[in-house]
């Protein structure tokens, strides 16, 4: 991709399919909130580490095109949150059946997208921010259980 002034220069073919995509979203989400609240169930492993790959590319991405890291991973965490919250409930398996309080459930999706960040782009990252979370992992490794970054 060409990127002039700013914005990226698609090729013909995605130009062309972003309205359909566009359109297809949109007819999608009208059955989308019934269909999560009666088959809303905690997040997987599986789930989540969809979830939170897909959020540490996106803010990789930000951070790649000129975002502030900051910024990018407080996008990234938000809508980490938002979809275990419209797909799950706001539950993780791992962490119980129950739905997590908000601010609860947002710390931890912004220390799961910046270790996601770690393992995509660790490049990107803030040399202290990458070691944080380098020193977190080894703690959680150790058994020290998770820390936050």
């Amino acid at each position: 991709m060409h990127q002039h002034g700013g914005c990226y220069a698609f090729p013909s073919v995605l130009r062309q399919l972003i309205p359909a995509s566009f359109l297809l979203a949109l007819t999608g989400l009208t059955s989308l909130p019934l269909a999560v609240k009666a088959a809303a169930q905690p997040a997987t492993e599986a789930e989540m580490t969809l979830y939170t790959r897909i959020t540490a590319l996106n803010a990789c991405i930000a951070t790649s095109t000129g975002v502030e890291f900051n910024k990018a991973i407080g996008i990234a965490g938000e809508t980490l949150t938002q979809v275990i919250q419209g797909q799950n409930g706001g539950a993780i398996k791992q962490l119980g059946v129950k739905p997590l309080p908000l601010e609860e459930l947002r710390k931890g999706s912004i220390n799961s997208v910046l270790i996601g960040v770690s393992q995509v782009c660790p490049d990107l990252m803030p040399p202290d921010v990458r070691e944080k979370v380098k020193q977190a992992l080894k703690g959680q490794a150790a058994g020290g259980g998770p820390k936050a970054p």
